[in-house]
Formats: C-alpha cells, sequence, structure tokens
C-alpha cells in the first residue's frame, strides 16, 4: 500500500485514545491493517448497536425479492390493526417503506422513542412527510419479518447471509430493542458483502439490484443521506438523531462522496467506499451519548487520508478500453493525467466537489498534462475525463 509505519502508528493511537475494541481496514477484498485494543481480540463479539439497522435492511430486501412482503405493503399487514394508537387510516398509511427510510410520521418525542407498545406509537404527521430518526418503528421491522417469513430475524439471518458469508453473530434482546452482535471479522464481512452490491464470491445474497440501488441512495428528499437504515456521505444536505434542523453538505466531509456507512450508538461503524474498493471496520465505546456519533468517523478518515508515504496513482478504464490515470493522489497543488493512447488529444476534465457541485473545468491537449487544483479546498473530489476514445470518474484527495 506504500503506508507509513509511523502515520499507521498515529491512526491506531488515535483509535485506542477514543476507546476502540476494533478496527479492520480492506483494500480490494484483502486485510490490510487489523488492531484490537483495551484487552478486545479477534475472538471477542461486541454489539452493533444502530449500525445492525443495515443488516434488518438486507433482511426485508431478500424477504421481498422472494415475494413474501412488499415495501409498499402496509405494516399493518403483517403486525395487525391497532399496532399504534393512530386512527385505523393513519395507521394504514404506514407502509414497510416508512420503517425502511424513518418517515413513519409517528412522534420521535415520546418519552422512550424505542417503546414498541402501542400507546407509545402516536400520531404526529402524515407518513412519509417528516423524517425523524426513530428506533421503535425500525424494530418492528422484525416482527413484519417474522410475519411475512415465519422465521425469527435470528433464523432468517441464518439461512439468508450467515450460513453464506461465514459470519457470525445474533441479535440479542435488550429491553425493546432487537441489539446485533458479532466478532470484528464479521463486521467486515458484511461490509465485504455491501461493496460487492449483496453477493458474496459468485452467490446471489440479495438477488435483486433495484432494491440495492434503492438501499444506498437517497429514499426520501427530506433527508437525502439517508437510504433503507443505511447513511450516505456527499449528498447536499442530512439531518441528524433527535433534531429536525437540516445542515448543508456532507455528514463527513473528509471522507469520499460516495461512502455508505452504518453507524452505531459510541461508534459502531461499518464504511463501505466503492470509488476506493474499500471497507473498514470500528467497533468500541465513546464518550457522550450520541447514537451517530459522526465526528468520530470524520477523525479516523483524517488519518486515513495521511496514510500514504509517497504520491500514488489512481487508474480507471473508459468504455472504449482507453486507461486513464492521475497522480499524485492524494495531491497538493496540481495532479497530472496520463493515458495509454498516444493520440488521445483534447482531454476534456471536470472536476466535482463531494457534494456533485462542479468546481472546475478545462481542455487539455497533450498525452500526459498538469490540472492546478490549488484553489480547491482540502478534500474528496471526482475528475471526469473524456475525450473521442472514450471517458472516465476518478476519486482524489485535495490535501
Amino acid at each position: 500500500m506504500g503506508w507509513c509505519p509511523d502515520r499507521i502508528d498515529s491512526l491506531y493511537q488515535l483509535l485506542e485514545n477514543n476507546n476502540s475494541k476494533a478496527f479492520i481496514l480492506l483494500k480490494d477484498g484483502k486485510i490490510v491493517l487489523e488492531k484490537y485494543f483495551n484487552g478486545h481480540s479477534a475472538s471477542t463479539p461486541w454489539y452493533w448497536a444502530s449500525a445492525g439497522k443495515s443488516l434488518t435492511s438486507m433482511l426485508v430486501g431478500i424477504a421481498q425479492k422472494e415475494n413474501l412482503l412488499s415495501i409498499s405493503d402496509s405494516t399493518s399487514k403483517y403486525l395487525g390493526p391497532g399496532w399504534t394508537s393512530c386512527t385505523p387510516a393513519q395507521e394504514g398509511n404506514i407502509r414497510i417503506r416508512n420503517q425502511l427510510t424513518m418517515t413513519s410520521g409517528l412522534d420521535d418525542a415520546v418519552q422512550d422513542d424505542n417503546c414498541t407498545i402501542d400507546t407509545c406509537l402516536q400520531y404526529l404527521a402524515p407518513a412519509g412527510s417528516r423524517w425523524a430518526y426513530h428506533n421503535a418503528p425500525y424494530t418492528l421491522l422484525d416482527s413484519v419479518i417474522k410475519s411475512a417469513t415465519g422465521r425469527t430475524i435470528n433464523q432468517y439471518l441464518n439461512q439468508k447471509i450467515k450460513g453464506i458469508t461465514g459470519m457470525d453473530g445474533l441479535f440479542v434482546k435488550q429491553e425493546f430493542n432487537n441489539v446485533f452482535f458479532s466478532t470484528a471479522r464479521s463486521m467486515a464481512r458484511y461490509g465485504l458483502l455491501i461493496l460487492n452490491k449483496g453477493k458474496w464470491n459468485n452467490t446471489e445474497v440479495l438477488g435483486d439490484s433495484s432494491y440495492f440501488n434503492a438501499m444506498v441512495n437517497s429514499s426520501q428528499n427530506l433527508n437525502p443521506s439517508y437510504g433503507y437504515l443505511w447513511w450516505l456521505n456527499g449528498k447536499t444536505s442530512f439531518m441528524a438523531p433527535g433534531s429536525q434542523l437540516v445542515f448543508p453538505g456532507s455528514f463527513n466531509s473528509d471522507a469520499p462522496a460516495d461512502m455508505i456507512s452504518g453507524i452505531g450508538k459510541n461508534g459502531q461503524f461499518v464504511q463501505v467506499i466503492p470509488s476506493l474498493n474499500m471497507v473498514w471496520i470500528r467497533m468500541g465505546e465513546a464518550s457522550g451519548n450520541n447514537p451517530v456519533p459522526l465526528s468520530i468517523s470524520n477523525d479516523i478518515w483524517k488519518k486515513i487520508n495521511l496514510l500514504p508515504c509517497n504520491p500514488t496513482s489512481i487508474s480507471g478504464r473508459s468504455g472504449k478500453k482507453n486507461d486513464w490515470k492521475i497522480h499524485p493522489v492524494p495531491a497538493e497543488d496540481r495532479i497530472r493525467v496520463s493515458t495509454e493512447n498516444q493520440y488521445n488529444n483534447n482531454i476534456s476534465f471536470s472536476i466535482y466537489s463531494i457534494t456533485g457541485k462542479k468546481v472546475a473545468e478545462g481542455q487539455t491537449g497533450i498525452s500526459e498534462n498538469e490540472i492546478e487544483i490549488r484553489n480547491l479546498s482540502p478534500g474528496w473530489y471526482t475528475i471526469r475525463l473524456s475525450s473521442d476514445y472514450g471517458s472516465t470518474h476518478l476519486p482524489f484527495l485535495k490535501r
């Protein structure tokens, strides 16, 4: 990888100082970094907290693929009438899709937002009209899965995901919540499953590309940084648990724009970055009581971005088999574009920020050329390169 040992040590020191238990980083399907802290080991199970929501999302997708449910169905079809204290009409309008997207319209400001008893599930707004991070409607997806499949969530998970991927782990009942526990490597295996779009080796685990794409893209306009129980980086705005404020920009400014995240209380992370063919996971504790501790993730990314000792490059291939390369990556003042095709004159480029905004564009005319980026702010960008021989998109980091 060309990473400096002292910078790896600096990353590990940050993790240890923040009460981490486990950290694993995989590149191209291989473990590059693996470290355990504070008495934890490779065989020690740990809780995923809300990062486990992403498992439930996959199971709902599998059940839909098997025609056992549809996410457009009313939740009442599986839980029966009266599972909330809403009127029959209000309750009937809550769909499985609303549970997946945190748009049930139920009041998250009740005394216990984990409570799944009908008296705790009170109407606040029409389903689909309000985004709020509300655990109780999510937790009831476990009962939806059981009603639709005839199997408990652990039984269905064992059959549809764990048995294929080799994951260990178990959902454990804790008061109203079902909390998933596993070893760190099992969490990393799940990240690889998502990186491979729901496929494990040659086996289709999900087998539904439409559902997968919907799961890892903006599921509604209220909080574009939320898919089907997954957090999405690089969007124009985001909302946080316990608040109706909309914050501009991406929730992790130092991370690539295409990052898909399962995030849980106290800093449980499964991070999937398709553009880098990378997965990393972190288990541990954290100060405070934030259910989605985004700042920890960003601090880790700052360290990851500094790992390379020497300039590296990122390569891509266009639709007409024209190889491209940009280097150095990370870059400071300029990046150089190289192409295999000596006739590739008139290369056009466009640079986009982490939010998708075009920040620079131009044209070059020789086979190896430099593009000035000194005026760009530090962070992740995507560059689109195109010529008569094809085009490609490549990510790069501006220091």
